[in-house]
């Protein structure tokens, strides 16, 4: 029949669909690994103080702006044959490189710094450490010289009442080992310059002393305040001067080499030992100084050797 119409049935045929594989899996775990690494290093960023901040940018500074000329500096800087390290750009460098705030200590960039610096920083550590050792050493020396000192006096039983005429004493200057005269016992008749026997007892015990030591001598005479003068106008200073002498060639006598020797002075009044009374018999004495080295090299600009100032003008205080 013409007008009939024949059905078109179409079949699909379904099939299952292709194995994709597990690349998808690999990919987002990649991608998770990277998230929780930059949420790490957001965490770690806001957790340092800046001077570490600054010292990972120094780390990772290129050579050209680094403040190395071997790579990245620090720890795992490289080393290279040539004096001149890494290899530099010809290029010409940007201005801004010169105005990098030199690396602050502890932020790993300071090695190169620290290296120029070293030798100075190592030798005055060692100057000051030799300084030191040495006033330790001179202390020592100076505490044995005056136990030495006491216990022979006390030792020797003509020479017990001389105890109090030696006084000795740690000073800036040195260890200071001072005979003074007592009232009623005197190291030099009044006016003169010639010691009593027993004065040159003293000096002996002193002069055992200073053979035993290192350090240089310097001698004073002291006069009290007692006004003398004679008709040649020979006064405390002279005196003083004299007394001192007189006690320089007493040591050279008993064997101290004259190269220990650093000054023979007199000083007359100017420096009593009891302030108070001028007139006290202990300022009548003899000061004999054994030199620390610091005082003993010192020197004036001039290059000569510096000597205490005298004080008053010579010649109108007593004996």
């Amino acid at each position: 029949m013409a007008g009939d119409k024949t059905p078109i049935i179409k079949k699909v045929k379904k099939s299952a669909h292709a194995h994709h594989g597990g690349a998808w899996k690999v990919a987002y775990a990649d991608f998770v690994t990277a998230m929780m690494a930059f949420f790490l290093l957001l965490w770690l960023l806001n957790a340092v103080t800046d001077e570490q901040l600054e010292g990972v940018s120094n780390y990772f500074a290129p050579a050209s702006v680094a403040p190395t000329t071997s790579g990245a500096g620090g720890v795992l800087g490289g080393q290279t044959i040539s004096d001149e390290g890494s290899q530099q750009s010809n290029r010409s460098k940007p201005s801004v490189s010169m105005a990098l705030p030199p690396p602050k200590l502890g932020t790993g960039g300071e090695e190169s710094s620290n290296k120029e610096e070293s030798p100075q920083t190592e030798a005055e550590t060692t100057d000051e450490e030799a300084e030191r050792r040495v006033k330790e050493i001179e202390e020592q020396q100076f505490q044995e010289a005056k136990d030495e000192l006491e216990k022979t006096l006390e030792g020797i039983p003509s020479l017990k009442q001389l105890a109090k005429s030696l006084m000795i004493d740690d000073t800036p200057e040195g260890l200071r080992i001072q005979i003074v005269d007592q009232e009623g016992l005197t190291m030099f008749p009044r006016g003169s310059a010639e010691m009593y026997h027993h004065t040159k007892r003293v000096l002996e015990l002193v002069s055992n002393v200073i053979n035993k030591m290192p350090q240089r001598v310097a001698i004073a005479g002291h006069t009290d305040a007692t006004k003398f003068v004679t008709d040649t106008g020979y006064s405390n200073w002279e005196l003083s001067a004299d007394r001192a002498n007189a006690a320089r060639r007493a040591l050279l006598d008993l064997g101290v080499p004259e190269s220990r020797l650093s000054r023979v002075m007199g000083k007359a009044a100017t420096d009593p030992l009891i302030k108070e009374d001028p007139n006290d018999p202990k300022n009548r004495r003899l000061s004999i100084v054994l030199l620390r080295k610091s005082i003993e090299n010192y020197e004036t600009p001039e290059g000569k050797p510096a000597s205490p100032p005298d004080g008053a003008p010579a010649g109108q205080n007593a004996q």
